[in-house]
């Protein structure tokens, strides 16, 4: 891989936290108003015939959240990985990891021989 696709891998990964970030802080907002919500209100929403319950509500945001969070946990140690040379090497077997397959899944540690080989 070279210098150059490194670099754009880079930027791709720090584009792709700073929309993540975002994406947490309207999910924090989301949850904060919900609980300002459930807190403010006296009706029984588990049985509203209109929409989610309060509580369906809460568990979704809490794991869009969860995903987001674990998405930026991804994205750091990818660009980590940059970092300290070690991008696109498998993490299992030790080859190259396919630039195809790193623009498809940026994150990734395994190669795709792996990555099957882990899914059995």
């Amino acid at each position: 891989m070279t210098t150059d696709d490194l670099e754009r891998f880079d930027r791709m990964l720090a584009e792709r936290r700073q929309g993540d970030v975002a994406q947490s802080q309207r999910h924090a907002e989301a949850l904060g108003a919900l609980l300002s919500s459930r807190s403010e209100s006296t009706a029984d929403d588990e049985h509203d015939p209109e929409g989610p319950t309060l509580s369906s509500e809460w568990s979704r945001l809490h794991a869009l959240r969860s995903e987001t969070a674990a998405d930026i946990a991804a994205v750091d140690a990818a660009r980590e990985r940059i970092r300290l040379g070690r991008y696109g090497t498998c993490a299992t077997c030790g080859r190259a990891i396919g630039v195809q397959r790193l623009e498809a899944r940026p994150t990734t540690e395994l190669c795709i021989v792996c990555a099957v080989a882990a899914e059995r």
